[in-house]
């Protein structure tokens, strides 16, 4: 099981209305020839059927629209008749406005037709586009087992401000999961980039650090092309190479990873890096004496340091999230207390995990304020 479904693949579907609105023509049909029965002597006959057209406009299309106007003036003449009241002039003028509502509701169906298939073709594009974006989680890479878990806050949209990717390389398997600063479509460009800056230098870069370095000159330019000079993306990136007994990790101030086994819950230890795009400023300039920066309380270091060697036994699971989880709120504002309900679950398969987040933290917080990502990570 790589993913619980929804991340982020639905299929565009040709937008029909509810199916109560198909049977509205059937309900105002039956309404009048029940108000006909029940007061005959006080109903005009067939004045109800009128909107009929444009009723079955909403739901079918023109053909059907153009028969149902034929139809209805049809019964309208039947009833008049049957009350003696074909000719009389308030009657004619009730023929021509279903003649006329007919002649609109042929129009209307048609045209809502036309623009939902424009709206099809629109959503297929740009499903297309965000998959190409947000590939699927793989099962299996370089001898670690994946599952993943991907929401956007926004249902209608299928891409948000957070990323991941799983790229099995010639290093061993390779890990980035991220949070770009900021939302909307300028986010999701951000998300389009950095993942392509890290898929394109994957295969190719030897060093961890030196890969979250490449990524981090990506976001400098992303940043100065925009001319936004807060934007950044915290990150998690990590490597597993086939055989080995732990995982490297370089966190790019992005929230500390989570290390399971059975109920036990570890944060994962590793040196606390500026978030990508920012790294140059906890650089020093030679020549001039340098000072540390301050992130959240902790010292970043100058210069770039190496990854971190994580042990991964076997039976053990390693959680790389962002904080759309751990700051998912309930309705009193209290955080998702993300480390006690796994300690509950008993199990570290990463399926199992995955799973049991995208219910419980719906179950928790309702409706998703962020946006929100989540890879396990097991040894085979």
């Amino acid at each position: 099981m790589p993913a619980v479904p929804r991340p982020p693949h639905p299929v565009a579907e040709d937008p029909k209305p509810p199916r109560w609105v198909a049977w509205l023509p059937a309900v105002l049909v039956i309404l009048d020839l029940a108000a006909e029965a029940v007061v005959p002597d006080a109903v005009a006959a067939g004045f109800l059927l009128t909107a009929l057209p444009v009723v079955v406009a909403f739901s079918y299309g023109p053909a059907v629209t153009a028969g149902a106007t034929a139809g209805t003036l049809a019964l309208q003449l039947l009833l008049a008749h049957r009350a003696g009241h074909l000719g009389e002039q308030h009657h004619v003028w009730v023929y021509i406005s279903t003649l006329l509502a007919g002649v609109m509701g042929t129009a209307l169906s048609w045209q809502r037709i036309r623009q939902g298939r424009t709206l099809l073709r629109a959503r297929t594009v740009a499903e297309t586009l965000q998959r190409t974006v947000l590939r699927p989680v793989p099962e299996r890479a370089g001898g670690l087992r994946v599952a993943g878990l991907y929401r956007p806050a926004e249902a209608e949209v299928l891409v948000g401000g957070d990323l991941y990717e799983v790229c099995d390389t010639r290093f061993g398997a390779r890990v980035l999961l991220g949070d770009v600063r900021g939302k909307g479509l300028g986010a999701v460009r951000t998300v389009a980039d950095v993942l392509g800056a890290f898929r394109a230098t994957a295969h190719d870069t030897a060093g961890l650090v030196e890969l979250a370095e490449q990524l981090d000159r990506a976001v400098l330019r992303d940043a100065a092309a925009r001319g936004d000079e807060e934007l950044f993306v915290t990150a998690v990136l990590l490597q597993y190479r086939p055989g080995a007994e732990y995982v490297e990790i370089v966190n790019r101030g992005h929230v500390t990873p989570l290390l399971l086994s059975g109920h036990t819950i570890t944060p994962v230890r590793c040196p606390f890096e500026l978030p990508l795009g920012l790294g140059s400023l906890g650089r020093a300039v030679p020549g001039e004496p340098g000072a540390a920066a301050v992130s959240e309380g902790r010292a970043v270091p100058e210069v770039p340091t190496g990854p971190a060697a994580v042990a991964l036994p076997p039976g053990h699971t390693l959680l790389l999230y962002t904080d759309g989880v751990s700051e998912a709120r309930d309705a009193a504002g209290a955080f998702y207390p993300l480390a006690r309900r796994l300690a509950t679950l008993g199990t570290t398969a990463p399926d199992c995990l995955v799973a049991f987040l995208a219910h419980d933290v719906h179950a928790y917080a309702g409706a998703l304020a962020d946006d929100l990502a989540v890879l396990a990570l097991a040894r085979d």
